[in-house]
């Protein structure tokens, strides 16, 4: 044997599939890198980029969706740190899905261009992993609620007792984080969009660029925006009171 020679003693595959290693069989690479236009059927080189970040992307989703349905069937069982070690997932999947798109900003505007004619129709309103994250948000959003609902705590004495609902207050901290990243990772796409094709720009759909801001400013969890404020309005009433108290004694 070689010094260069790595190979284990035990490489031979012994999973069913095609591949030369357990490794490609198990993950099926051969299935997965073929997914992908090979380089003579491309318009322009930087569709592999493209189709690297939109594909990655449908894979992170998928991932994110199935843990927040896991998530919200864990709430409903009352296993909130659980519940809560999941959602983490969540919102450090969509840290990745968010950051990868950074690589779209390597492509020059006049190149994007081009991969944009091979794109057809395609927008990505029509992601499956966009859509099924919309569908398994407000579902877990309703288990919190009714994890609420069953604590018998209302949601400002939450926060302000944070102590006596430990878990609970942890889940709505995270579900907030994970608000936060779904908020995150919609303006760095229409960042991205814009910055390719322009604000003042109509998409493949005849959708105007702008119009996407609207997704920006959406909350899906409104209800853990609306406390803070109402947190301030408690802490002000809360402190007013003290100083009237003070004031009496003195």
């Amino acid at each position: 044997m070689g010094h260069g020679d790595i190979t284990p003693p035990n490489s031979e595959p012994i999973l069913p599939g095609p591949g030369a290693s357990d490794y490609e069989r198990y993950l099926r690479t051969d299935e997965l890198l073929s997914l992908q236009k090979p380089s003579d059927e491309r318009i322009h080189p930087d569709e592999l980029l493209f189709a690297t970040v939109h594909q990655s992307s449908e894979l992170w989703l998928k991932f994110a969706v199935e843990q927040l349905d896991r998530a919200t069937a864990l709430i409903d069982d009352d296993r909130l740190l659980e519940a809560c070690r999941i959602v983490r997932r969540v919102v450090t999947a969509l840290q990745f899905l968010t950051e990868q798109l950074d690589m779209l900003d390597q492509m020059d505007p006049w190149d994007y261009n081009f991969v944009r004619t091979a794109l057809g129709h395609g927008s990505g309103f029509d992601s499956p992993g966009f859509r099924e994250l919309a569908r398994a948000t407000p579902q877990i959003a309703e288990a919190f609620d009714r994890a609420l609902q069953r604590t018998g705590v209302p949601l400002l004495d939450l926060y302000r007792e944070r102590a006596r609902h430990e878990p609970l207050h942890a889940l709505a901290e995270l579900l907030t984080d994970f608000d936060e990243r779904v908020r995150l990772w919609r303006f760095r796409h229409y960042s991205v969009v814009a910055r390719a094709i322009g604000e003042e720009s109509i998409g493949i759909q005849g959708v105007a660029v702008q119009q996407l801001t609207h997704l920006i400013t959406k909350r899906q969890l409104p209800k853990l925006w609306e406390v803070r404020t109402r947190l301030v309005d408690a802490f002000e009433r809360q402190r007013s009171g003290d100083a009237d108290i003070a004031r009496d004694r003195a």
